[in-house]
């Protein structure tokens, strides 16, 4: 069974980049038809999908946070990461990773246990 595990640090100052890192066990990042999300839960506020990279290389972004995200994998790694620029205080959001079979959003099969990203100076 697939396990996800997310890893980064906590505190980002504002204005700069935030980076997280997916590490996938029990599965591959390149399994057909399995895609690999990110998605962000602000204090008191629903689940975002921010974006997603297929088990082809393929990714797709919510067009509002398009121009500032990026997804990438590391195939050696078994890791897909997050890469979000120009981070505001906007409380402490949880980042989750997911994944999927054969589709992306929030109503993803599996997820990793989340981590909590301040923005701060």
């Amino acid at each position: 069974q697939v396990q996800l595990q997310e890893s980064g640090p906590g505190l980002v100052k504002p204005s700069q980049m935030l980076s997280l890192t997916c590490t996938v066990s029990g599965g591959s990042v390149g399994d057909s038809y399995y895609t690999w999300s990110w998605i962000r839960q602000p204090p008191g506020k629903g689940l975002e999908w921010m974006g997603a990279i297929a088990y082809d290389g393929g990714t797709y972004y919510t067009p509002s946070l398009k121009s500032r995200t990026s997804i990438s994998w590391d195939t050696s790694k078994n890791q897909f990461s997050l890469q979000l620029t120009s981070v505001t205080p906007e409380g402490t959001p949880v980042y989750y990773c997911a994944s999927a079979w054969g589709r992306v959003g929030v109503q993803s099969d599996v997820w990793g246990q989340g981590t909590q990203v301040t923005v701060s100076s």
